[in-house]
């Protein structure tokens, strides 16, 4: 019967370690918190908040998520993972969960510990730094507007030719 109890606890372990190593490998990015002073509400509201978001936000123990980075091949967080940690998973964004956690409802909550970006591993400033940048929408917009902005300086060069022809020729004519 022991046994039987063990066998069963053992291949719910390997379950839930083939879903964190399945979730980290559809993430673009995940980021890992400590949790302590949120309350069981604002981890509710926080979870409903990162489904919305396209984000996964989930609390496994460190000794699981260790041995699912050591068989993708990320050993560097080994001595890392200790603590009350979570996890915050962003498949569609690599800013999405840090932009989540950094908001406003839990900035004061919650500290950032540690994150992946791909299999690269960032400190807690990479993660700001991650948290400071513009989502990839506004990139997009930026860009646009400086490659617009120089086709209209091309434009304008290209009729100023023309018009100043012109004025010469007409300046020439009334002379």
């Amino acid at each position: 019967m022991k046994r039987e109890k063990e066998s069963k606890n053992f291949l719910e372990k390997k379950e839930t370690v083939k879903e964190i190593q399945a979730n980290f490998e559809a993430a673009k990015s995940a980021v890992f918190v400590d949790y302590r002073k949120l309350t069981v509400a604002e981890a509710s509201e926080l979870r409903a908040k990162a489904r919305a978001g396209g984000v996964k936000y989930k609390v496994y123990k460190n000794n699981l998520v260790k041995i699912a980075l050591n068989k993708m091949g990320v050993t560097e967080l080994d001595d890392r993972l200790t603590g009350t940690l979570a996890v915050a998973f962003s498949e569609r964004d690599e800013i999405a969960a840090v932009k989540l956690i950094a908001g406003q409802d839990y900035k004061d909550k919650m500290a950032f510990k540690f994150g992946l970006l791909g299999k690269s591993v960032l400190d807690a400033a990479g993660v700001a730094a991650l948290r400071d940048m513009p989502n990839k929408e506004t990139l997009i917009a930026r860009l646009c507007g400086l490659l617009q902005s120089g086709a209209r300086g091309i434009a304008g060069v290209v009729q100023a030719v023309p018009r100043n022809l012109a004025v010469v020729v007409n300046a020439r004519a009334s002379a």
